[in-house]
């Protein structure tokens, strides 16, 4: 067994057991409308091993799990097959259950009183349905744009719901996209960040992102200056592609429990990179806020630290102030917000580390999935990043 996939295969192995404890909270609730729960594959590497749904049967107490060694032996040539059902049997950590119906998360998404309209995209590199958000004070002028890339097993209107993106949208009015992922391009819903074909510009699911933004930016009146990216988990690491990769497009992006651009380049690196962060390109040009909860199992911390450190290492200016404040949100919860400020006082990279925070959009409404109704609100912050920034005028 070559060693990289035993490291592979070990870290599955640790996260299982760092998240015993979380079995044990949700080893009693309800299945899914399959009969079966939902295993946490925000990045979509499980999918991509052929784990998605086990019966209830197979989620076995995590007192006994199986031996490292004896379960490699098992493991298929190629990862193209299921892995051993004591190893199924293990993974089903974490479990979540749906928040709500597709309906109650459609009316979510509406409640806010503006118009959300069902659009589609159609390029050389691909075709995806998206959701068009059209705040009640548009009347035409030029406004931003954010917009926003889910994580896995969700959906547009799943995403809407759960952020509450579209409620700040009426506030601030500005218009969100929630761009959907293919189940043809990965049957669980997940934005393929780890693939070199979709870590590049004028490729693959980029490219497609890039052509509904410009779809919308060709259709509505958009203020060109004023367009951002934000996403979740995997949504987050192609968020962190599009800004790597589309630099004179956003003007501002958003991750939020997410990796860094390249960090992987396969599934073994991006199991890989999920516990360490893996080496995520250093450079770019566009400002960056990261929300990161501190016990996130699935997606380690450090990752928000790879993500900032790669932003700060494209910085022309070296002269970088750093603020640091420890706060606590409404509840009580503690977090450290650091800001990166260049020698023009403009802030280029921000990032927020939440204690007591796991692998879900902070501040959020349960009625989506991964959510923590819990703060600090990251929509509500990115929003505030956003709108403090522009993009510089395209000169040559």
């Amino acid at each position: 067994m070559p060693k990289s996939l035993t490291a592979t295969m070990d870290r599955a192995m640790r996260l299982i057991r760092d998240n015993a404890e979380k079995v044990a909270r949700h080893r009693d609730l309800p299945a899914t409308s399959a009969g079966s729960q939902t295993l946490p594959d925000p990045t979509g590497i499980l999918a991509k091993l052929g784990i998605t749904r086990p019966s209830a049967a197979a989620t076995a107490p995590t007192g006994a799990l199986p031996d490292l060694s004896r379960l490699l032996k098992k493991l298929p040539a190629g990862l193209n097959r299921n892995l051993p059902g004591d190893l199924t049997a293990g993974l089903a950590t974490g479990l979540q259950t749906d928040a709500g119906t597709a309906a109650a998360r459609a009316a979510a998404a509406a409640a806010p009183g503006g118009q959300v309209r069902h659009l589609s995209y159609s390029g050389p590199s691909g075709a995806r349905k998206y959701d068009l958000y059209v705040p009640t004070g548009y009347h035409g002028d030029p406004v931003p744009l954010v917009v926003m890339l889910h994580g896995g097993t969700q959906d547009a209107a799943d995403f809407a719901a759960g952020t509450g993106m579209n409620a700040l949208a009426e506030q601030h009015t500005f218009l969100v996209a929630y761009p959907e992922q293919s189940r043809a391009a990965n049957h669980s819903g997940y934005w393929n960040w780890f693939r070199p074909e979709d870590q590049q510009a004028g490729s693959g699911e980029p490219a497609i992102i890039a052509g509904i933004t410009q779809q919308i930016l060709d259709d509505q009146p958009i203020d060109p200056a004023r367009v951002y990216v934000a996403g979740l988990s995997a949504g987050g690491a192609m968020a962190a592609v599009m800004a790597a990769t589309y630099p004179q497009v956003y003007a501002a992006a958003g991750v939020h429990s997410g990796l860094g651009h390249r960090a992987a380049i396969d599934i073994p690196s991006a199991f890989g990179a999920m516990g360490s962060g893996g080496t995520p390109t250093a450079g770019g040009s566009v400002p960056v806020i990261v929300f990161h909860g501190a016990s996130d199992g699935t997606v380690a911390p450090i990752n928000a630290d790879k993500i900032i450190s790669a932003r700060l290492a494209g910085s022309k200016n070296a002269q970088i102030r750093v603020t640091t404040t420890v706060g606590a949100d409404g509840s009580g919860r503690p977090y450290t917000r650091t800001v990166h400020t260049d020698a023009d006082g403009t802030v280029i990279a921000e990032s927020w580390i939440v204690q007591r925070a796991g692998h879900a959009w902070l501040g959020g409404n349960p009625v989506g999935s991964y959510t923590d109704p819990q703060g600090p609100d990251a929509a509500a912050e990115m929003t505030r990043f956003f709108l403090e920034h522009r993009a510089a005028p395209v000169t040559g």
